[in-house]
């Protein structure tokens, strides 16, 4: 049987030379915030790694995270799906479909079973031995737990997949539940966002083909990507201390770009990269675009009270609503304390500075 290429081979077939492959590999290092020694570690590694394969089921969702992922910048969809990995089954992108499509899922399995990473998209609805989705005529229930069984590890794209999402919210009428909930006995991470940052899917892949398992949170995240809030790197981070907030979406502090937070905004109980990274190479992210974030990446966002109303009236995450209330009352008393104390220093100078003045002057 031939020897599969390597990655750097991959690449090198695509008429890239080495020096595309490093600049791939310093691209993702940085996405990753790896030291020196770590980068150039992944470059080995990566270079001298066959291709691994991947198979991505698609379940109860919506196509938003697989639309996400196609507009990865850094490693782009294109470097991961033709030189980085082995996409075996993928039921949008293939060209395959019926039964040539399962047919070639069932034989990369067979090929590299124990290696393969199994990504997984959507909930799956568990009652009547999962009857209420079902693919190939075989229901979402068996094929994540029959794929499962000779994956090395299993990455949960997106918050229906990590957490069950949209359509496990209340009165969730097919039973959906998150992959966590059935696969016990293997790695697993969770990229949760609905959809997730793209970069954020492409990085993890590429970080668990080098290094294996990344750190994680108590929710199966990346800490890399998931290990601050929103509201920790947003840039409205600084009206928020000193008590500056839009009333409306439209009135002269939203057009300043004043904080959201009494909009409605979660950002400060939502784990996420999103005011670092961003969407679309860096260019935005919704509270830049004007709109609060919704805690998407958390679990259970969409069932945890009004999307428009603040943190303080308690509806999120417990007590922490009258904490995050406490806190914006001290702040706009510490941001007006401020104000007063810069004008009066102001005026105090004004007037030592009239007194100094020479006669006739």
């Amino acid at each position: 049987m031939d020897r599969e290429p390597t990655i750097l081979e991959s690449f090198q077939q695509q008429g890239m030379s080495r020096r595309s492959f490093l600049k791939f590999c310093a691209a993702a290092a940085s996405l990753l915030a790896l030291p020196a020694a770590r980068a150039a570690e992944l470059a080995e590694k990566l270079g001298a790694m066959p291709r691994p394969t991947v198979i991505y089921l698609s379940f109860q969702e919506c196509t938003g995270c697989l639309e996400s992922l196609t507009r990865s910048f850094s490693p782009t969809i294109e470097h991961l799906i033709f030189d980085t990995i082995s996409l075996a089954y993928n039921d949008t992108l293939q060209a395959a479909a019926g039964e040539a499509a399962e047919a070639a899922r069932e034989e990369a399995m067979r090929k590299a079973w124990g290696k393969y990473v199994l990504v997984v998209d959507g909930s799956i609805p568990a009652p009547l031995d999962g009857a209420y989705c079902v693919i190939g005529g075989k229901s979402a229930l068996a094929s994540v737990q029959e794929v499962a069984k000779g994956a090395a590890a299993v990455i949960a794209v997106g918050t229906c997949a990590a957490f069950g999402g949209l359509p496990m919210a209340a009165p969730n009428p097919t039973g959906a539940v998150a992959v966590q909930d059935l696969i016990k006995n293997k790695p697993l991470i969770n990229i949760s966002g609905c959809p997730p940052i793209p970069e954020i899917i492409t990085g993890t892949i590429v970080y668990f083909l080098t290094f294996g398992v990344p750190e994680l949170d108590a929710h199966h995240r990346p800490k890399v990507f998931y290990g601050n809030t929103i509201h920790d790197r947003c840039y409205r981070r600084p009206f928020y201390d000193k008590g500056l907030f839009a009333k409306t979406f439209d009135d002269a502090g939203a057009r300043n770009g004043w904080c959201l937070y009494e909009l409605g905004c979660k950002g400060p109980t939502t784990y996420n990269s999103c005011a670092t990274m961003k969407w679309n190479g860096g260019t935005s992210f919704p509270i830049e675009s004007g709109h609060g974030c919704l805690g998407c990446s958390e679990p259970q966002f969409w069932d945890r009270g009004d999307f428009y109303k603040p943190l303080s009236a308690g509806l999120w995450h417990g007590s922490i609503g009258e904490d995050l209330g406490i806190a914006a009352v001290a702040g706009a008393v510490l941001g007006g304390a401020a104000a007063l104390t810069a004008r009066h220093r102001q005026d105090k100078t004004r007037t030592e500075t009239e007194t100094r003045k020479p006669e006739g002057k």
